[in-house]
């Protein structure tokens, strides 16, 4: 009980926070005047509308409406499916627009030569789009997961087939399906972050020498400073989504290869049960945490952030003073 009261109050907040949040975040990147570059902006606005979509189908229809009313999508075989499929795709594009913008930055700060050609508003859209395709395509299946319960012809509510805990077929698509999110981002990330410090460490070092020879040292290095920000938002970005996620992906993995699910479920076995939960609840945090880090570690977008705020506040001050002026 402690844990369906817990989700009934955390659920509602996260929908109230994330939904105006993300669309803040489209709005102040659509207004272009955060200094990023047009590949940076694409991929943040890729990421920004993923995390609203999994905010609309996961915690507002999966767990917010069948907290309340378990009638509403539950006796519907076809919704049910439609749904599931909407889910796993929007958490696969969050995911793996995350990838791309992390590979992204890699390119740009390793790859200076390639950085011209890849690091483009043309290619980011292209990665985009190969992503909501492939995406789509391979979360297909899921819709073919549920089967109806009936009570005289009356639909009562979906539930799994029994054959996607004992098909070898549905074993080797659910492993799949958690081995490309998020195992697989967690590595790729992991790895071009770790090519990422290597290639700044070493450079820094160069021009740090340089720097000395010509009796620069004591200045501010713009260059520097510029790769520290970018550094600053990457990292957090990647370091946030990995543990945010870890959670969930682990307990996933458990879950499907033992089937403890079920067990924990009639056997109530209290650590497992309760990471069971948890677990999404991290990951779905995970919708609305990149506006607090672009918050923290950008300051023109906090600039930007804050006149959005309180733009309305302006223009009706305004409105008031030209009332004011127009009876004087």
């Amino acid at each position: 009980m402690e844990l369906i009261q817990a989700r009934k109050v955390f659920y509602p907040i996260l929908a109230a926070v994330a939904i105006p949040i993300n669309m803040l975040v489209i709005l102040i990147l659509l207004r272009g005047r955060c200094g990023l570059s047009q590949s940076i902006t694409c991929y943040l606005l890729a990421m920004a509308s993923a995390d609203l979509t999994v905010i609309l189908t996961d915690v507002i229809m999966n767990q917010i409406i069948p907290l309340y009313s378990i009638a509403l999508f539950s006796n519907d075989i076809t919704l049910c499916g439609l749904l599931d499929c909407l889910t796993h795709a929007a958490k696969d594009l969050s995911v793996w627009f995350t990838v791309g913008f992390t590979f992204d930055r890699f390119v740009a700060i390793c790859y200076q030569k390639l950085k011209i050609k890849y690091c483009t508003w043309r290619t980011a859209v292209i990665v985009i789009g190969a992503v909501i395709v492939l995406s789509s395509l391979k979360n297909i299946p899921w819709y073919f997961r549920y089967e109806a319960v009936y009570l005289i012809n009356i639909p009562l509510f979906c539930m799994v087939k029994l054959s996607y805990y004992t098909s070898p077929l549905w074993k080797a698509f659910s492993l799949f399906h958690h081995a490309s999110v998020p195992l697989l981002p967690f590595v790729l990330i992991l790895a071009f972050n770790a090519l990422t410090i290597r290639n700044i460490t070493l450079a820094n070092k160069v021009r740090r020498r340089l720097r000395a020879d010509s009796e620069q040292d004591k200045n501010k290095d713009p260059e520097m400073a510029n790769r520290r920000k970018s550094i600053v938002l990457l990292f957090s970005m990647s370091a946030s989504f990995i543990l945010l996620w870890m959670t969930q992906a682990v307990y996933s993995i458990h879950e499907r290869i033992t089937l403890n699910s079920i067990l924990d479920r009639l056997l109530k076995n209290r650590l497992p049960f309760v990471i069971g939960y948890i677990g999404p609840m991290l990951q779905l945090l995970s919708s609305c945490s990149n506006t607090c880090i672009y918050v923290v570690t950008q300051n023109k977008f906090r600039e930007e952030f804050k006149n959005v705020l309180t733009y309305p506040f302006v223009l009706i001050i305004e409105f008031v003073k030209n009332g004011d002026y127009n009876k004087n």
